[in-house]
């Protein structure tokens, strides 16, 4: 994987189901995120699951909040929400911040208004209607990579390259 400059995190508010909390953690320390973290989590997030086959624990640090009201954020880190509301930035529109900190709702919940009133931030994935909580993550950690990491411009032609041969 290329290197990015800045960092980010990746989290989710409200959700209840570890497996989702597994697959979002183990695709965020895959994409390189400094930290993930749940604010208001149901109980049964608050130990670490079979779900993690990376264990990421071991490796990216998580941060559980009980509330919005306890939640820390590294300094100059800028809050995102991911959430689909007519205002909110299309994905493949949005310039993300050299550090920030994605937040997503959980399963069949929108992110809180509190949540949404804090975030500096609203962006949404351009789909008819939502999509896993785990799987929205990946999708906004694979954009920031497409158009944070260095990449080169797609070629004109499809394929790999232009200068094959």
């Amino acid at each position: 994987m290329k290197q990015m400059r800045g960092y980010f995190g990746v989290g989710v508010e409200s959700l209840s189901k570890p497996m989702n909390l597994g697959a979002l953690q183990r695709t965020a320390h895959a994409f390189g995120a400094a930290f993930t973290f749940t604010v208001a989590a149901a109980p049964k997030i608050r130990v670490m699951h079979n779900a993690d086959t990376s264990k990421s624990d071991l490796h990216v640090p998580w941060y559980l909040w009980n509330s919005l009201e306890e939640m820390q954020l590294p300094k100059g880190c800028v809050l995102v929400g991911i959430e689909m509301t007519d205002a909110a930035v299309d994905l493949p529109a949005f310039r993300h911040p050299i550090r920030a900190a994605y937040v997503l709702g959980g399963e069949a919940r929108d992110l809180s208004p509190e949540m949404q009133a804090r975030c500096a931030h609203i962006v949404k994935i351009p789909t008819r209607f939502c999509i896993n909580v785990g799987l929205a993550g990946a999708l906004v950690m694979y954009d920031r990579l497409l158009s944070m990491g260095g990449w080169p411009r797609r070629p004109v032609h499809s394929g790999a390259s232009d200068d094959t041969g």
